[in-house]
């Protein structure tokens, strides 16, 4: 069994991420203070529910400040494989998290709707609040998604799905605010209803995902096919079976039984594992390929191929 390490530094990769995560963490400070104390003094259950979800988007950026930096450590003696899987179970929490949100949401427009002669009028300047909410949050999401694909870390792409979340929301509360104001007073608990809706479904993907990968769940049938291509390409691979894939959170460990003709040397066999290893590292996310040499005998093999007809 031949197995090759890299140690290929992540420091930028690091840098971006938690720079971008700063960000939202101050943007979603000032939004969650302004939406509470205009939704409590507006009167409108809708924006103080929007006020909620953006104190969750706030705790996931710390979740993910910690879990970029945990992330990042080399592997040691009691983690063989390093703390990739950090972000896996950081996404996790982010689903977790949602899911909570999202029911507690559910539960208080529920209650307020028992009772509709209890809904108040809302004042305009919720609506003001929403509007610049859903402005706020659809250009966090644009932003932190741009950052998430250029560093392929899923965490973070989970973060900005989070804030395009709360951007789809803050419509929804945009349109039960001016609906309240247009006289129909269910609108506003309505719309904190639909977005608990939003949220908890949000909150079951990136958790239904998460732990999914945290079971060793295998890359997706595309990126399986272009590294078995990658490795057959490679000169002097005759053939690959038990071709295995699992994830190590953003990255993907390989495990692969190379056929090489069976007159080849040790050395001459290392060199080809070297090579297809390569091949695959420099054009998909992996983190290491794992290889075990089986030898063929091509003599045979090309017997046993027909010939094309001419």
């Amino acid at each position: 069994m031949d197995k090759h390490t890299d140690d290929t530094p992540h420091a930028s990769r690091y840098a971006q991420g938690q720079f971008s995560t700063w960000v939202s963490v101050v943007v979603n400070v000032v939004l969650t203070i302004a939406q509470a104390v205009i939704g409590v003094f507006a009167q409108s259950q809708a924006l103080v529910a929007d006020a909620v979800h953006s104190l969750s988007d706030l705790l996931s950026d710390f979740v993910v400040l910690v879990a970029n930096k945990q992330g990042q450590k080399a592997p040691d003696a009691d983690h063989h494989y390093g703390h990739l899987r950090f972000e896996t179970a950081a996404s996790l929490i982010l689903g977790v998290l949602l899911l909570i949100v999202g029911i507690g949401m559910l539960w208080a427009a529920f209650s307020k709707l028992q009772d509709p002669t209890l809904i108040p009028q809302v004042h305009w300047a919720a609506l003001v609040a929403g509007v610049l909410t859903l402005a706020c949050k659809e250009w966090l999401f644009r932003y932190l998604l741009r950052v998430g694909e250029r560093v392929r870390s899923s965490m973070l792409i989970a973060n900005a799905w989070h804030a395009r979340s709360d951007a789809a929301s803050s419509l929804v509360v945009v349109v039960g605010i001016g609906a309240n104001m247009l006289g129909f007073p269910m609108a506003d608990p309505l719309a904190a209803l639909i977005v608990g809706l939003m949220v908890g479904r949000m909150g079951w993907r990136f958790f239904h995902n998460a732990f999914s990968d945290l079971m060793d769940r295998a890359v997706d049938n595309d990126t399986e096919d272009r590294i078995r291509t990658h490795l057959l390409s490679t000169p002097g691979v005759q053939g690959i079976h038990d071709l295995k894939t699992r994830k190590l959170g953003d990255m993907i460990w390989v495990e692969v039984d190379l056929e090489m003709d069976a007159t080849l040397t040790i050395a001459q066999g290392h060199d080809i594992a070297v090579e297809a290893r390569r091949r695959v590292i420099e054009n998909e996310p992996v983190l290491d390929v794992m290889t075990h040499f089986d030898p063929v005998d091509i003599t045979t093999r090309a017997q046993a191929t027909p010939n094309p007809p001419s």
